[in-house]
């Protein structure tokens, strides 16, 4: 009876392996077939204007900068626990955002990583997990206000009150949850994820801040210069605002990975139509930049997803 449960647990670990990556490989490759409006052969001409080559290698580096600064990050928070190697947290990090593609705005992701570890381990994984999204949304917040700032100031996408009236609500979220912080739920609250944010050492944070302001800076240069492999030769302080402001939006807006391209897309067809860009050109550049960022990752996490083991990592070393 035993090993008749055993192996029936192999293959439902088998079959949910099986349905994360073929489900996921399925849906990207309908996504980009179902496509009208992408037209492959502009990418062979845009690679073979001048400074083509220079271009396409900033946009690879910056796509490797991106990942491989976020596993720098979740190597960082980790090491708060116990040591985290630099291949195991890459197996973390990529797997994880294999079996979150499906999940809305990327959640799955939260579950996945706590996989990994001993379940008296998970809550803190989980929390982990949240320290290092929650600096990262921060700071696409605040350059993403500023973007719009600036761009709304000079083009004058929405009015004046539409915009305070963002700005208003973002400071009334942060109010809310400042205000209801002692509330407790199932014995959680505001205040003590606070308290337990206080407890990690501040040069995590400052290194974890440091990587996210990083990762952030090469997100948003990877869309510029993909702008400008595409020959859209505008402004730099002009193009920046407006990317920040497109990522500020798209991201704000529940999504899943999968779709994430197709939502962005859309709020940056509205900004650059503004500037004059073409929405082929928009619209491409939104996509190109989920298969860098999305899809490339999920084919290499998909081989870590295969080879998962839910095996027991060490014991977690004292807290200081």
């Amino acid at each position: 009876m035993l090993t008749l449960s055993r192996k029936a647990k192999q293959f439902l670990v088998l079959t949910a392996k099986l349905l994360i990556v073929g489900g996921a490989f399925y849906f990207i490759y309908s996504r980009i077939a179902d496509n009208d409006q992408l037209d492959w052969s502009r990418v062979t001409e845009a690679a073979s204007q001048k400074d083509a080559t220079v271009l396409i290698f900033a946009i690879l580096l910056l796509t490797f900068l991106n990942r491989f600064l976020e596993i720098l990050k979740w190597q960082n928070l980790v090491s708060w626990l116990l040591p985290l190697s630099l291949g195991k947290a890459t197996e973390q990090v990529l797997a994880a955002v294999t079996a979150a593609i499906f999940t809305p705005n990327g959640i799955g992701e939260y579950a996945a990583k706590a996989l990994y570890y001993k379940k008296q381990q998970a809550k803190d994984i989980i929390f982990l997990n949240l320290v290092c999204n929650g600096a990262q949304l921060i700071i696409a917040v605040l350059a993403g206000i500023i973007g719009l700032v600036v761009f709304n100031a000079l083009y004058h996408v929405m009015g004046t009150g539409t915009l305070l009236a963002i700005i208003g609500a973002l400071l009334g979220v942060c109010g809310l949850v400042f205000a209801s912080r002692n509330i407790t739920i199932k014995g959680y609250s505001m205040q003590r994820l606070f308290a337990k944010v206080g407890e990690m050492p501040k040069a995590i944070h400052r290194k974890n801040i440091i990587l996210a302001i990083g990762r952030y800076l090469s997100i948003i240069h990877q869309h510029y210069f993909i702008f400008l492999l595409f020959g859209v030769d505008l402004p730099y302080p002009i193009m920046i605002s407006a990317i920040a402001g497109v990522y500020f939006l798209g991201s704000s807006l529940p999504t899943f990975q999968l779709l994430d391209f197709a939502v962005r897309g859309s709020v940056a067809i509205g900004f650059f139509g503004i500037l004059g860009v073409n929405e082929w050109i928009v619209v491409f550049a939104a996509t190109l930049q989920w298969l860098l960022n999305i899809v490339l990752p999920v084919s290499v996490g998909s081989y870590f997803v295969f080879r998962f083991r839910a095996s027991p990592q060490p014991s977690s070393k004292e807290r200081e």
